[in-house]
């Protein structure tokens, strides 16, 4: 029988959205005021669900201490209070946009987890606006 569990977190952290290949009223026009060379903020929403089997001694799918600790070591500690941009070594080629943001965070937790349980990321930039990964 498989179960999922779910861990919110949160971080801040400020981006510029654009692509350096394009002219700034090409980066103006498609990502409009995110593109701002002075960068913007948000307070990021994360929800990590995991899936898998009742561990029949603890009768636990993960320790959710452990979740908690993974999320704050791999992802709160790497991206809060950041320039994703330059401070995130993952972002330095890479758009800081929501899909980026919460497909590298899918990859760091990825390799973290056992390979047991399946995961996915649902981030949300805005209460409005939020991604998930896998579709």
């Amino acid at each position: 029988m498989k179960i999922a569990i779910f861990r919110k977190a949160n971080f801040n952290a400020a981006h510029r959205l654009y692509n350096p290949d394009w002219t700034h009223d090409k980066n103006l026009e498609v990502f409009g005021v995110c593109t701002s060379p002075n960068f913007h903020g948000h307070n990021y929403d994360l929800v990590v669900k995991v899936v898998g089997e009742i561990d029949p001694e603890t009768g636990m799918v993960i320790n959710l201490k452990d979740l908690s600790r993974m999320i704050k070591d791999y992802v709160e500690d790497r991206f809060d209070h950041k320039n994703l941009n330059l401070d995130v070594e993952d972002f330095r080629t890479l758009n800081p946009t929501a899909e980026n943001i919460c497909f590298v965070i899918w990859n760091i937790l990825r390799e973290q987890l056992d390979e047991k349980y399946e995961l996915t990321i649902r981030l949300y930039e805005t209460p409005r606006n939020f991604v998930e990964y896998p579709a």
